[in-house]
């Protein structure tokens, strides 16, 4: 079984193959190989994956070998020509917004794996990229938020007097959003978190933050764990309670999204005005729709002296934790389904982890929710 792991476009900083998960790769009789100059900007040479045992090619030789491919970014509909058929492809692949790629990979007779649908069960964890990547976007998004902000997080005790400690308050209670918390806390500053699901308020408590209560009515969370979308008259009332928690807030975190839609407006420009100048907002929604009135992909503005922070790649600013992380995702989901006796995969459409994950096999689309939305 030959795996290829090709080089990410060059504005993606994290990369789906480490020497350590390499090695384990290796150990169980499969080849690797991967594009020449792969993960040189993380340190790692291909000198030193060579003396592991793997091999390196270009780019079209790599695709043509492969039998499996792993990234962490989408191919091209033309990189895709260059795939054999009954390759298996696991990656990113953002299938509701990637309608076209989808229909090709079906097309092409291509096995396809996205990897932000692997289910939230127990038996699927050690291979849940979505939350391992989430994880460290909750972290990176209080650092470069701490790095904006005009102040100090923690509260400080000088000759000079005492600096009070800063305000984050952080919408969204998921992976990221507990991260987040953590993470602001450690920091020294005082935290404040809504979420809609009120289950998670012990959790909310239990690092050490208010729960902020809003009632928005009925409410819940899906099998998979995710917060239900709101209704338009509740995202309202979701506004109305969070204004004046946002006016007094140093910092405002947004990590509200619904799979496979826009996320929420949830932050309006009316509530970044009546925020203090020098204050700052990270949406970490950005990407697919954005939290919060005005923000921009990819770019930080300045709205009445309220920075609004528009990253799409947390997670890619710490490439380095990011990468093992997502490796290890990789190993292990390639791992649970390998047949040691026969030396291949055991792709099993009615799995209750590849069911939900697998977009397509032998030209079917196998994901229920794909199925419907591309016939």
């Amino acid at each position: 079984m030959n795996i290829f792991f090709p080089k990410e476009p060059e504005f993606e900083t994290r990369v789906s193959l480490t020497l350590e998960s390499a090695k384990k790769f290796l150990d169980k009789g499969l080849n690797i190989t991967i594009e020449k100059s792969y993960a040189e900007h993380l340190g790692s040479s291909d000198k030193e994956f060579e003396d592991l045992g793997v091999k390196t090619l270009n780019r079209d030789a790599g695709f043509a070998s492969a039998e499996i491919v792993c990234t962490v970014r989408n191919l091209s509909e033309d990189e895709l020509d260059k795939i054999n058929q009954n390759t298996l492809l696991v990656s990113f692949l953002d299938p509701f917004n990637e309608k076209s790629l989808v229909k090709k990979i079906k097309e092409k007779n291509i096995s396809a794996i996205s990897m932000e649908l692997v289910p939230r069960i127990t038996r699927a964890q050690k291979m849940d990229a979505l939350s391992s990547q989430a994880n460290l976007a909750g972290y990176s998004a209080v650092i470069i938020a701490s790095q904006e902000l005009q102040k100090a997080l923690p509260m400080m005790m000088t000759a000079a007097g005492t600096i009070s400690p800063s305000k984050v308050f952080v919408i969204g209670v998921g992976v990221a959003g507990l991260q987040a918390i953590a993470t602001a806390k450690r920091l020294g500053a005082k935290v404040e978190a809504f979420d809609t699901r009120p289950v998670v308020e012990e959790q909310v408590k239990s690092l050490g933050a208010r729960f902020v209560k809003i009632d928005v009515g009925e409410t819940g969370e899906t099998e998979q764990g995710y917060a239900k979308e709101l209704t338009p008259e509740q995202i309202e009332m979701q506004r109305e309670g969070m204004k004046k928690v946002c006016a007094s807030s140093d910092v405002v975190i947004t990590t509200a999204q619904v799979f496979g839609r826009p996320a929420p407006t949830l932050v309006t420009s009316e509530m970044v005005s009546a925020m203090s100048q020098g204050s700052v907002i990270i949406d970490m929604a950005v990407g697919t729709g954005g939290n919060v009135e005005g923000s921009v992909p990819n770019e930080t503005i300045d709205f009445n002296g309220v920075k609004i922070v528009g990253n799409t790649n947390l997670p890619g600013e710490l490439p380095f934790h990011s990468s093992q992380v997502y490796s290890s995702n990789i190993f292990n989901l390639i791992d649970e389904f390998w047949n040691e006796d026969e030396k291949q995969l055991n792709i099993d459409v009615y799995d209750e982890i590849l069911s939900i994950c697998l977009i397509s096999h032998e030209k079917e689309y196998i994901n229920k929710t794909i199925k419907e939305i591309m016939n």
